[in-house]
């Protein structure tokens, strides 16, 4: 396993995302069929329109698939793929477990849900510099009944993301200032993700994806929820379904995708946060972002990277 495809989640989205996509005919055909399947999907990605969760969820979905089929069009396709948050959904189309219009649909259900659950007053905010234990035990030492606040993503050792109330996670960010944190950010998502807070919509996307066809996978997928290697297509979309209400386990996907030798990183727009995530968490390996890299510079890096013995990469990468 050489080749690896990273999609990013809500959060990383931005004014103009699906505009600054990359100019390439597969982006183009991509944008086009995504306007018949939801009108409107193709251009709504100014900044007031990305403050809807469901918005936000559909772009980030678009611009993830138009990526793969941008990179596939170069003749690349990945070794295995992995999505954060609603990443996931883009994932699962490269991997074949959904065709893109699936994906759409279901994305936009998603936002729904949980933009009608949690319509205000909930969000994340993510903490840097504690370590995921003092981090854990932070959090709960200060949830209530009232204002709850969950663990709701590990994205590495020294970064976590907390997922509640908006006054829980005021206490949140000034206990964890007392105890050391480096920094505590709230995250421009507007709905508790990734906590049990979320469990009746994961329920209502189980439901959902529940009438999907299961279709043997075309390529492997690293699940968010469990951070472990996925062949079946029943169990993709089991996560797809229920990581929304449980903890995204982002540091066992890249732990567990080099330890599958991944050599080469490649994230869809927008942003670069798990290409330098990967890039920290394996240091040997090439990691880069298609927000900054042309569609063929990442095809020839891909080529090159298939093209070399696994020896010849390891030595390679240990004289960096």
């Amino acid at each position: 396993m050489r080749v690896a495809f990273l999609y990013p989640g809500q959060g990383t989205q931005r004014a103009g995302m699906l505009h600054d996509l990359p100019d390439h005919p597969a982006v183009a055909a991509t944008l086009a069929e995504a306007e018949r399947i939801l009108p409107g999907s193709s251009r709504q990605d100014g900044a007031r329109a990305l403050t809807s969760t469901v918005t936000a969820q559909v772009a980030l979905c678009v611009a993830g698939v138009a990526a793969t089929m941008a990179l596939a069009g170069e003749g690349v396709v990945p070794d295995a793929v992995a999505g954060h948050s609603v990443g996931v959904f883009p994932a699962a189309v490269a991997a074949g477990a959904l065709t893109f219009a699936e994906a759409l649909v279901a994305v936009r259900h998603r936002g729904e849900l949980m933009r009608d659950a949690y319509p205000s007053g909930y969000g994340m905010a993510a903490v840097l510099g504690l370590g995921v234990s003092r981090a854990r035990r932070l959090i709960e030492s200060i949830t209530t009944d009232d204002d709850p606040v969950y663990l709701a993503v590990i994205d590495t050792d020294q970064q976590v993301v907390a997922a509640g109330s908006v006054p829980a996670l005021d206490r949140l960010a000034a206990a964890a200032e007392r105890a050391g944190a480096r920094r505590v950010r709230r995250l421009d998502i507007g709905v508790p993700s990734h906590c049990p807070l979320l469990a009746g919509v994961a329920d209502a996307m189980a439901v959902h994806l529940g009438t999907v066809p299961r279709r043997r996978l075309d390529v492997p997928y690293l699940g968010d929820a469990t951070g472990r290697l996925l062949h079946d297509t029943g169990a993709v979309l089991d996560d797809l379904a229920r990581s929304v209400a449980t903890t995204l386990r982002w540091r066992d996907v890249t732990a567990v995708l080099g330890e599958l030798g991944t050599t080469l990183f490649i994230q869809a727009p927008p942003g670069h946060l798990l290409a330098r995530m990967a890039g920290a968490a394996h240091p040997r390996s090439r990691a880069i972002s298609l927000a900054d890299t042309a569609v063929g510079d990442a095809a020839v890096l891909a080529r090159r990277v298939r093209a070399t013995p696994p020896r010849e990469r390891h030595d390679r990468g240990a004289a960096r």
